[in-house]
């Protein structure tokens, strides 16, 4: 019944460009799953884990591979290694992709898992939870970003920590590779220089630096309530997880004590999420196995960093309990460097903040009520004078969040709605027309948890991941993409049981749209899977 899948890691509805921009639209077509009776009820047994994100394209011609990485993970005993550049396809490379094959069997949670070269967090990822025979998955990830830090060896570390012992049997074995494709020059998009932050969160930039984004692979995690901060309540309700400011949460950089930038963060699900690893043994949430990086646009900052000097970078989730751990949030930051200038100087011109606002009311009653409405609005602008003449960037960014989460005595039934939205503007004005980037992203979740008679869980959950980019110069459209990646889960077992006792039912699906193109022309991806108590049932494309 199994087939082995290949799990595409977009970057984000921007990379679109590569993957859509200019392509013929396929033709619609129903590809008919590989034929297989659907049982009665899951076994021991079920499809490898798949999703309907699109394959990253890869460049014809010349290539090299490099293994970067091979472990059998039992605990939180990192892997160490060192990387060495390849060798044949020299030092500049249209492409590089990173492939991570994965195999796990028995019993076993769903694990957290980075992967770091010379220090640099290239890869961050999450587990599915094994059948009792046994699953295989394989993941790529587009990772042309970190040419610069995969010209040169490394040390390698790696670490999916795990936990096995006479219950939870599942070694989490895999191997990471790096393929190089030698041809044209990596697009501008690839930065000049991959930097992290000292052991005092301190960052000094090249002198000659005109453009500065961080990244932060921000994820809640760890076995906590932070593990699913959005169903956190204030410590007035009744409920197991409690955050006086409730569920509201937004990840900001601060650039020597002066808030940069704001973002909110992915509601990543993972593989046992909504107390019901029955919903995601095949077809795992948006972003489950591919942890994207939250970007932060520090260019008007740049003339403050072109110093010298160290400058201190802090990361911090607003709305974690005081004291509390359970985020992890790893900053690479990515500079692009004047190549005819030793010193680009520069100014911060304007910081401006709306007051953060973050109001969650508990309501008592026969079901609890917990009603959040947040939001908060930054805008940062400053100049760089460079050897092309002053380039001034504006970046303006937005944040909401409403929820409501209800549930009645016993946590039965237990359920949230709930909406983000993060709306980012970056302008570019120097000489010629103005460039403007918009990217609008909006969050979803509908989910229901309830137990019923004979202790059989139910869930019912929507997830959404959607984004539009537009860019415009001078005013007029020039570009402009589209992601909707909507999963659908309903799932029921027998809790309090043995596991060969808990006769577990339940349908999944994932349908990912990504449209996009140039101002005269458009590109179509549309894909739907559809699983059956863990029989893929229905792959169908269409456009």
């Amino acid at each position: 019944m199994k087939r082995r899948i290949i799990m595409s890691m977009l970057a984000g509805a921007t990379l679109l460009a590569s993957t859509l921009l200019g392509a013929t639209p396929a033709q619609s077509a129903d590809v008919p799953a590989q034929s297989a009776d659907v049982p009665a009820e899951f076994g021991t047994d079920w499809h490898d884990p798949v999703t309907a994100a699109p394959p990253i394209a890869k460049p014809s011609g010349k290539s090299c591979q490099v293994t970067v990485a091979e472990a059998q993970f039992r605990d939180f005993t990192p892997y160490t290694g060192t990387y060495t550049p390849p060798t044949g396809c020299g030092d500049r490379w249209s492409k590089v992709v990173l492939r991570m094959d994965g195999k796990v069997k028995g019993r076993q949670y769903d694990r957290l898992g980075y992967l770091h070269i010379g220090g640099v967090e290239i890869f961050r990822t999450s587990t599915p939870q094994p059948s009792p025979d046994g699953i295989e998955w394989s993941v790529e990830k587009d990772v042309t970003r970190y040419s610069d830090t995969l010209r040169s060896g490394h040390d390698v570390e790696m670490l999916i920590g795990n936990v096995v012992d006479d219950t939870y049997t599942g070694i989490i074995d895999v191997k990471v590779t790096l393929t190089f494709y030698k041809g044209a020059p990596a697009p501008a998009s690839t930065p000049d220089r991959v930097l992290t932050l000292g052991a005092d969160n301190t960052l000094t930039t090249p002198r000659n630096t005109e453009r500065v984004v961080a990244e932060v692979y921000a994820t809640g995690s760890g076995g906590g309530c932070e593990e699913y901060w959005y169903l956190t309540v204030p410590s007035t309700a009744p409920y197991s997880c409690q955050a006086d400011g409730g569920p509201y949460r937004e990840v900001q950089v601060k650039v020597d004590g002066q808030l940069a930038g704001i973002a909110a963060p992915f509601p990543t699900v993972w593989t046992g999420g909504w107390s019901n690893p029955f919903l995601w043994y095949v077809v795992p949430g948006p972003r489950a196995f591919d942890v994207k990086p939250i970007e932060y646009d520090l260019t008007p900052f740049a003339g403050l960093l072109n110093d010298g000097r160290p400058h201190r970078i802090e990361v911090g989730v607003v709305g974690v309990p005081e004291g509390q751990s359970g985020w992890s949030a790893p900053v690479n930051v990515l500079v692009w460097q004047d190549a005819k200038r030793a010193h680009v100087t520069g100014k911060l011109i304007a910081q401006d903040s709306s007051a953060l606002a973050n109001s969650s009311t508990y309501t008592p009653g026969s079901e609890h009520r917990v009603d959040t409405e947040g939001d908060h609005r930054l805008t940062v602008s400053g100049y760089v004078d460079t050897s092309h003449g002053r380039v001034t960037t504006t970046v303006r960014r937005s944040l909401a969040n409403t929820s409501v989460h209800r549930w009645a005595d016993g946590e039965n039934p237990d359920a949230l709605t709930a909406t983000w939205t993060d709306d980012e503007s970056v302008t570019v004005d120097g000489r010629g027309p103005a460039h403007t980037t918009r990217t609008q992203r909006t969050y979803t979740m509908d989910g229901t948890t309830t137990i019923g008679a004979g202790d059989r869980l139910r869930t019912v959950l929507t997830l959404g991941d959607r984004a539009t980019v537009t860019e415009t110069w001078g005013g007029r459209r020039t570009a402009w993409s589209r992601l909707d990646d909507t999963y659908k889960g309903d799932a029921t077992y027998t809790i309090n049981v043995p596991r060969d006792q808990r006769h577990a039912v339940g349908t999944t699906s994932e349908h990912y749209r990504l449209y996009g193109g140039q101002s005269d022309s458009r590109g179509c991806y549309d894909r739907t899977l559809t699983t059956v108590q863990g029989v893929l049932t229905e792959e169908r494309d269409r456009c």
